[in-house]
């Protein structure tokens, strides 16, 4: 039973040909209306040149890198908009801006898990500014970001920073990840509460490990390879992973007894 008193949602195990699935009618879903998909890629664009850009403008270009992964991790919760497209495709209703922003803001339970979201985003910069004081010294400063990248490459210390940063933030991700790859689109679906969201989405990691893990990394691929390109490659990644993360959302979450 969830905290509402509610029956808990039945997540049923998903296998590789579900993720295959799942990307064909993400692609599908894009195709078919294209506009909404380029205007939240667009978003998540240019949220990222946006975090560059100041970043370049305060001599702080060296944690773009850092930055730039930990923003990936809000992914989730701007592919919201996408979901709510989907499901009123799936379903036949009208497709519109105004339609897909009521929906999301009568779903008060979204706004909790957004909060979760920033939390764990929060969390990883102070990581990455802990472990730079701790390794490369309390008042560390580079000039350019390839100073940067020389002492992270050659040095010990930067090494270290290297290996431990991306360890943690390997963790932070896994960790946000298995609470919101099933959480976001369920909060849309159901009337439930964000606990329960993100329980049935851990439910939905543990059950299919392999193929869960397997889809993040996809996700993770993806959006590392879209970013290369000025971010701009975001502009169609995003909405097809968006979109293809509601249907296998389906697939993994049994629907309600009639």
């Amino acid at each position: 039973m969830s905290i509402s008193g509610k029956i808990d949602p039945i997540v049923r195990p998903i296998a590789a040909t579900d993720i295959a699935e799942a990307l064909g009618e993400g692609l599908r879903d894009f195709q078919a209306l294209p506009l909404y998909g380029l205007c939240f890629g667009a978003l998540y664009a240019i949220g990222g040149i946006l975090i560059v850009l100041s970043l370049t403008a305060f001599d702080m270009a060296f944690l773009a890198y850092p930055l730039a992964a930990g923003f990936a991790l809000i992914g989730p919760f701007v592919a919201v908009g996408l979901y709510e497209v989907s499901r009123r495709r799936e379903t036949a209703q009208q497709v519109s801006l105004g339609a897909i922003w009521s929906t999301i803001r009568s779903r008060s339970e979204i706004r909790w898990m957004a909060l979760v979201t920033v939390f764990v985003f929060v969390a990883w910069m102070y990581q990455v500014w802990l472990l730079l004081a701790l390794l490369l010294g309390p008042n560390v400063s580079f000039s350019n970001i390839q100073e940067f990248l020389t002492v992270v490459l050659t040095t010990k210390a930067g090494l270290l920073f290297l290996v431990i940063g991306n360890l943690v933030g390997a963790i932070l991700s896994l960790i946000l990840y298995s609470l919101t790859v099933v959480s976001f689109p369920l909060l849309l679906d159901r009337e439930v509460d964000f606990v329960t969201a993100m329980v049935t989405s851990v439910r939905a990691v543990v059950t299919s490990p392999l193929p869960m893990i397997a889809w993040a990394a996809v996700i993770a691929i993806l959006l590392i390879v879209s970013a290369l390109p000025y971010f701009l490659g975001l502009l169609v990644t995003l909405p097809v992973l968006g979109h293809a993360t509601w249907h296998l959302y389906r697939r993994i979450v049994a629907p309600l007894a009639a």
